[in-house]
């Protein structure tokens, strides 16, 4: 089964028999910080990485600051154990490391 049905098999699933106000993830990496994935992008462009201080951020990122900020761990661990589900693609890092965007 291509990778497009399965996420459609699990969409599907999820809205049939998952409780109302659950919170699925059908992600490959687990908690992957910001920093992480500023690394990759700045190694594939080319631009150093800086370390801002929460200020200096916010000065920085603007609106965006609070979302970089953020603490927002994804996790398919529990999708997994409700539909028996596992990812098969690489995780955001090896996807944004292979040059995919």
């Amino acid at each position: 089964m291509g990778n497009g049905n399965r996420v459609t098999a699990l969409f599907l699933a999820a809205r049939e028999s998952a409780p109302a106000g659950s919170r699925l993830h059908a992600v490959g990496g687990e908690g992957v910080p910001f920093r992480a994935i500023a690394e990759v992008i700045g190694k594939h462009l080319d631009l150093p990485l800086l370390s801002l201080s929460p200020e200096e951020a916010e000065g920085h990122f603007e609106w965006l600051a609070h979302f970089a900020a953020s603490d927002l761990p994804a996790s398919s661990t529990l999708t997994g154990e409700r539909f028996n589900w596992q990812p098969r693609l690489p995780g955001l890092l090896a996807d944004l490391d292979a040059g995919h965007s």
